[in-house]
């Protein structure tokens, strides 16, 4: 697994000082993903290196960019573990507390006076408590990003992050909640117990097979909007890289075969989609067989590896397993989407070279263009659940803003989020 190293590295400052060491690093066979200067003292430049190495890779490469005579390895930066340094996130009041009027007002014994309306008429919470911009942002940490069951603790700088993007893309409170369970009754019992402090429950990095259950099961006891990020919100983004796609290729999405390779949370929810979006035909491969009973029970037909990439125009992996797709399956004309992160089934530019018309990786489809607009949405036209309109209006609502050559949008253009909000509220208001 590929994971950002950060190389601080002082370079004499003349002419080829610098392209020294970028040529030490491209012989190692790495990428530089972000060089920064951090300073200049008289003659000599401090550099900041991000490469993405993973375990397997040489790390012999600190001594010889040590070795340069132009050049010093100073060591690594902690920037990444700065930017966590203390958590992401932190609890402010809307409204400034300067006096004791405001004090009385907002706590005792004023607050008395709300909490009585609220037991009179429920109702009164959205409109006199944060219930409307507040999800939980649930974990047991059974399957963290691409590193596998690191339990609820480890998880949590994954649901910080989710937490901060709410607050800056949308301006939603996202609350992390641990759970140190497995069963799934036990989940769904633990969630339904502290639902009643949020608008909307938001499942992150929980285990296929019983993320489906835990989901259902929450679906059907809770009055409020339940949404697995991992299947539903990487279902929207897909969907709207395909939309995207097949526009610009001119191919009809509906009547294309589409292939989904890996059928655990992701592709289990990108096949659902897609079959309620209308497309016709989608082929599934995964060494597991209940997975592909699943697919089968929602249309899908199984196909093994070679077959699919034989017979599917539309490719989307979502395995975890880097490399898995070789060059020479790749079909002319085909798109591709590798989606596993932070390493691919097929880099982008292995498949285009191969005659793919487009190629992308979860880098830039990621499901934070999808989750932080599907809830705001939903707690703005206050639904009591997602639907399959909302998601598709959202995808829908991402391709629109794709520009050029895109599939998607800029993540961090909060119009988009916007516009998604929009499109989510008002599919809820006509469902």
């Amino acid at each position: 697994m590929k994971i950002p190293e950060i190389l601080i590295v002082e370079t004499v400052h003349r002419p080829g000082a610098l392209a020294s060491v970028l040529q030490v690093i491209a012989e190692a066979g790495l990428t530089i993903e972000h060089l920064t200067s951090l300073r200049r003292d008289q003659d000599r430049t401090l550099w900041e290196i991000t490469l993405e190495m993973d375990e397997e890779a040489d790390r012999s490469l600190y001594g010889r960019l040590d070795g340069l005579p132009a050049a010093r390895f100073v060591g690594k930066s902690d920037r990444v573990f700065n930017r966590h340094r203390g958590g992401k996130i932190r609890t402010v009041p809307t409204l400034a507390i300067n006096s004791q009027q405001v004090l009385r007002d907002v706590y005792t014994p004023g607050v008395a006076r709300v909490c009585l309306a609220i037991r009179k008429d429920p109702q009164l919470a959205h409109d006199f408590t944060a219930l409307d911009r507040t999800v939980a942002v649930v974990t047991n940490g059974t399957a963290v990003l691409g590193l596998g069951n690191i339990g609820a603790l480890a998880g949590l700088p994954v649901m910080e992050g989710k937490a901060a993007l709410f607050s800056d893309l949308v301006g939603l409170s996202g609350v992390p909640i641990l759970i140190n369970e497995t069963a799934p009754e036990r989940v769904v019992e633990l969630v339904a117990g502290i639902a009643g402090g949020f608008g909307a429950i938001q499942l992150e990095d929980f285990a296929a097979p019983e993320c489906f259950e835990i989901e259902t099961r929450l679906r059907e006891r809770l009055d409020r909007p339940v949404l697995h990020d991992d299947q539903h919100g990487t279902a929207v983004v897909t969907l709207a890289a395909l939309i995207s796609a097949t526009r610009h290729s001119g191919v009809d999405l509906r009547h294309s075969v589409v292939g989904q390779i890996g059928l655990g949370a992701a592709g289990t929810g990108i096949v659902r989609l897609l079959r309620a979006y209308g497309v016709k035909r989608v082929l599934g491969a995964d060494r597991d067989a209940g997975a592909v009973r699943r697919l089968e029970g929602l249309g899908g037909e199984g196909a093994s590896l070679q077959q699919l990439m034989e017979r599917a125009d539309i490719v989307v992996a979502t395995t975890g397993v880097r490399g898995l797709i070789r060059p020479e399956w790749v079909r002319s004309g085909q798109v591709i989407l590798a989606l596993s992160n932070p390493d691919p089934e097929i880099e982008p530019h292995a498949a285009r070279e191969r005659g793919a018309v487009f190629a992308a990786d979860g880098k830039g489809i990621n499901n934070v263009l999808a989750f932080p607009g599907l809830f705001k949405g939903a707690l703005e036209a206050r639904a009591r659940a997602f639907t399959d309109a909302m998601l598709m209006a959202a995808a829908s609502a991402i391709a629109s803003l794709a520009q050029g050559e895109e599939l998607v949008p800029d993540a961090l253009n909060h119009a988009v989020h916007e516009k998604v909000t929009a499109a989510v509220r008002a599919a809820a208001g006509a469902g």
